[in-house]
C-alpha cells in the first residue's frame, strides 16, 4: 500500500530540470512580445499627452491687430473709452416726496424742462403764513404813520400856542420830541414789512426748487426716482444718489485715451485721428487732438489725452472701449468708407487635419480655433472669420501643441 502511494506521489512531482513543451514555449514568446510592443507604444503616446497636460509649454505670445486702410499714416495706436464733457446727476435742492415724474429713461430734454415735481403743500403754506405776516407789519407801519400826523399836528398847535404866550414852552417841546420818536417808530415798522416781504422772496424762490429741472439739453441716461420716494439733499450738502437723475449730452461725446509718454511728442493739438469703437469694429470716425491733459500717471508713465469726434456718432455710448490712432495726415473721404482689417501674424496659422487653426490663449491654457483667412497684408493675414480684435494667439505653435494644453509665455 505505501509503494503505491509513493508511485502516485511521484507521479504528480514537477520536474524543473525539463524542457517545456514546444507549445508553451511559442505562447509565451508571444505574450513577452505583445508586452513589449505595449510598453514601446505607451512610451511614444502616453508620455508626450502627459507631458503636454501636467508640465507648461513655452509659447510666444501675438494677437490679432485691427488695421486700418490708412495704416501707412498711423503714427501709433492707444487704447482709450468714450466719456461726455457735458454730463449732470441732477437732484433736488431741497428735501421732499415725488408726486410727479415728467420723464423716463432714455428721453431727450431741453434746457429748464421740468423732470421731476416734488410735494409743495407745506412751503406753500409757509408762504401764505409769512405773506400774512407782511400784510400785519404793513398794517403796524400805516398806524405808525398815522399817529406821526397827529403828533406833528399837535406839535405846531403847541409850538404856536408857546410863541403866543397862551401855552408852556416845555409842552411845544415834549411834543416835538414825541413826533421824532413816532417817525423812528414809522421806520421801524417799514423795516419789518421790508424783513418780512424778503422772507417771501425766499420762500418763493424755494418754492421754484420743488420742481426738478434739466440744466442743459441731453438725455436722461437712468432710471428716474418714482412717485413716492423721498428725494433731495444729503447731510453732507451733495446730491443725494437715490433721488437723482443721469443726465448726458450725447454731442458733447470724446475719447479719453492714454497716450505712453515716449510717444506724447507725436500728439499735437488740432492734428487728425481716427477712432474706432470695439463695439462697432467694421465702422472707423474722424476725429482730432482736443487737448492735452497737464498730468502723467507715473504707475504707467502714460499722459491722458482727449479727442473729439469730428461727426456725429450715433451709436456711441459713455465707458465704450475705443481704440485711437493718431495719423500724420488727413483721410480722404474714400478712405474713410473703407472699413477697417483683422489681420493675423501669419506665423501664428497652422493647418491641422487639412483645416487653417490659431491657438488663443485663455488663462494659462490654449484653445484651438479654426479661422478663415484671406489675403497676405504685411507680415500677417487678413482674418475673415475669427476672434476679435486684440484676442491673445501663440506665435509658432509648437507641433505637439494640443487644445486644452496648459501654457506659459516666456518670461513669465
Amino acid at each position: 500500500m505505501s509503494d503505491r502511494l509513493s508511485s502516485d506521489l511521484a507521479s504528480l512531482r514537477i520536474d524543473r530540470d525539463a524542457a517545456p513543451p514546444r507549445g508553451n514555449r511559442m505562447r509565451i514568446l508571444v505574450i513577452a512580445g505583445a508586452v513589449a510592443v505595449a510598453v514601446a507604444l505607451g512610451a511614444f503616446f502616453l508620455v508626450p499627452y502627459l507631458k503636454s497636460k501636467v508640465f507648461k509649454t513655452e509659447i510666444t505670445v501675438t494677437e490679432v491687430a485691427l488695421v486700418s486702410p490708412a495704416q501707412s499714416q498711423v503714427l501709433f495706436t492707444s487704447t482709450g473709452y468714450v466719456e461726455p464733457e457735458t454730463y449732470s446727476q441732477v437732484a433736488a435742492k431741497v428735501a421732499g416726496r415725488v408726486m410727479e415724474v415728467k420723464v423716463k429713461n432714455g428721453d431727450q430734454v431741453k434746457k429748464g424742462q421740468v423732470l421731476l415735481e416734488l410735494d409743495r403743500v407745506n412751503q406753500l403754506s409757509a408762504v401764505r403764513t409769512t405773506r400774512a405776516r407782511v400784510a400785519a407789519a404793513q398794517a403796524a407801519a400805516q398806524t405808525a404813520r398815522a399817529q406821526v400826523i397827529e403828533a406833528e399836528n399837535q406839535a405846531k398847535l403847541a409850538r404856536r400856542m408857546a410863541e403866543q404866550g397862551v401855552g408852556a414852552q416845555a409842552q411845544a417841546i415834549d411834543a416835538e420830541a414825541r413826533v421824532n420818536s413816532l417817525k423812528a417808530a414809522v421806520r421801524a415798522a417799514d423795516a419789518q414789512v421790508h424783513a418780512v416781504q424778503q422772507e417771501v422772496a425766499a420762500l418763493e424762490i424755494d418754492l421754484e426748487n420743488y420742481s426738478v429741472v434739466a440744466p442743459f439739453d441731453g438725455t436722461v441716461t437712468s432710471k428716474p426716482p418714482e412717485v413716492g420716494d423721498v428725494v433731495g439733499p444729503s447731510f453732507g450738502g451733495a446730491a443725494s444718489q437715490l433721488g437723482s437723475i443721469e443726465m448726458v449730452d450725447f454731442s458733447s461725446l470724446q475719447v479719453v485715451t492714454d497716450v505712453p509718454e515716449a510717444r506724447l511728442h507725436l500728439v499735437e493739438k488740432d492734428k487728425p485721428c481716427e477712432v474706432v469703437l470695439d463695439a462697432f469694429p467694421d465702422t472707423r470716425h474722424r476725429c482730432r487732438v482736443k487737448e492735452i491733459l497737464p498730468r502723467v500717471n507715473k504707475a504707467k508713465a502714460t499722459v491722458p489725452v482727449k479727442v473729439s469726434f469730428v461727426d456725429q456718432v450715433p451709436r456711441a455710448l459713455p465707458d465704450m472701449a475705443a481704440r485711437v490712432s493718431f495719423l500724420s495726415a488727413e483721410l480722404d473721404a474714400a478712405a474713410m468708407k473703407e472699413p477697417p482689417k483683422k489681420v493675423v501674424p501669419q506665423t501664428a496659422v497652422i493647418k491641422r487635419d487639412g483645416r487653417s487653426v490659431i491657438f488663443t490663449v485663455e488663462d494659462e491654457r490654449v484653445r484651438a480655433v479654426p479661422v478663415q483667412v484671406g489675403a497676405a497684408l504685411g507680415d500677417g493675414y487678413v482674418l475673415v472669420k475669427g476672434p476679435d480684435p486684440g484676442t491673445k494667439v501663440v506665435a509658432d505653435p509648437p507641433d505637439d501643441l494640443s487644445d486644452g494644453q496648459t501654457i506659459k509665455e516666456k518670461g513669465d
